[in-house]
């Protein structure tokens, strides 16, 4: 399996890339694809060259950067190259954790969608009660038409019964109230072409129903999912870090938390975005898995893992499947 990392995508780049790609190379035994500076990668590399494959790559896609299709194809970034490594079939998926709207547009120009996917989504597996739930679009498409909340269900199902093993995935509609009827003009539109979706459609969920785990898969646009997703992380972070406070404000309190501190950190675990690594573009003709700029070795190392696993369930395949049977 041949999997590419974007070496100058993180924030701190190349370092967590690097720590990374090698850290997979031992875990699985087979070289990650290195994207990026080679003159940058090597020394960092040392003694460890072996657990990857280098491929050069000297320019970087940075967030001031124009984004156009012309230009897109034209630069030679580590992302671009990346991914023209997965269009030649030299490769079957690609991690990155670079500029979110540079990796939709290069993944766009060089890979293509899904033939009869109408707008590719970014997915993230979102905490709940129950495990995790698959949240789409989180930010690829601000503005929605119906027909694409239909398909971002489409997909969301596949991935969740591929990827997570979930049987018969509950798809959700993010609205503000459950009944039918509720929500805005966009929602109450595909209401009814989800509930004729050829996936197991539940109807509108609220946020109680989304943190609750009664939902495999959460459909919305991708401003709100964006609202959705960024506004959740900070709360879960102002709750941390305020009891954090409160357990050392006080002898007795200091004495609890010790006694909680495994509870603590099972719990802190879970809220761990570390944990996942990296969020999928679906609906792409390949496996492109877009991860978070903060994004440490930890992080890149699970975004590997995750990518590795829906290579090895046939995610593309099946995708490309249930798209072509709602098209008939």
């Amino acid at each position: 399996m041949r999997i590419v990392l974007d070496a100058m995508g993180s924030d701190k780049h190349p370092h967590p890339e690097v720590q990374a790609a090698i850290q997979a190379g031992r875990e699985f035994g087979e070289q990650t694809i290195l994207v990026g500076d080679q003159d940058v990668l090597e020394p960092l590399l040392g003694e460890d060259a072996d657990a990857v494959e280098l491929v050069h790559a000297g320019e970087v896609f940075e967030m001031s950067d124009h984004i156009s299709h012309g230009a897109l194809r034209r630069v030679q970034n580590s992302m671009g190259v990346g991914a023209d490594l997965l269009s030649r079939g030299e490769a079957d998926a690609m991690v990155t954790a670079g500029n979110t709207a540079g990796a939709l547009a290069i993944s766009l120009a060089r890979l293509g969608r899904i033939k009869g996917v109408k707008r590719p989504a970014l997915s993230v597996l979102f905490p709940t009660a129950a495990g995790y739930c698959v949240v789409l679009d989180i930010g690829a498409n601000a503005e929605c038409k119906p027909e694409y909340l239909l398909q971002f269900g489409l997909m969301g199902s596949v991935y969740a019964g591929q990827v997570l093993g979930v049987s018969q995935p509950r798809v959700g509609l993010i609205s503000n109230g459950e009944e039918a009827g509720k929500g805005n003009q966009l929602v109450k539109e595909t209401y009814p072409l989800m509930e004729a979706g050829n996936f197991n459609f539940i109807g509108n969920i609220e946020g109680k129903e989304l943190f609750g785990g009664e939902a495999d898969v959460a459909v919305t646009d991708g401003f709100t999912g964006n609202v959705l997703m960024k506004g959740s992380e900070a709360v879960a972070k102002l709750i941390t870090d305020r009891l954090r406070e409160e357990i050392m404000s006080s002898p007795r309190t200091k004495i609890g938390g010790l006694l909680a501190r495994p509870a603590f950190a099972a719990l802190a675990k879970d809220l761990d975005p570390r944990e996942v690594g990296a969020a999928p573009l679906l609906g792409l003709n390949g496996l492109v898995f877009v991860g978070h700029g903060r994004s440490d070795a930890k992080a890149l190392l699970n975004a590997i893992r995750l990518a590795r696993r829906s290579v090895e369930v046939g995610l593309l395949d099946s995708l490309r499947t249930a798209i072509e049977s709602a098209l008939k």
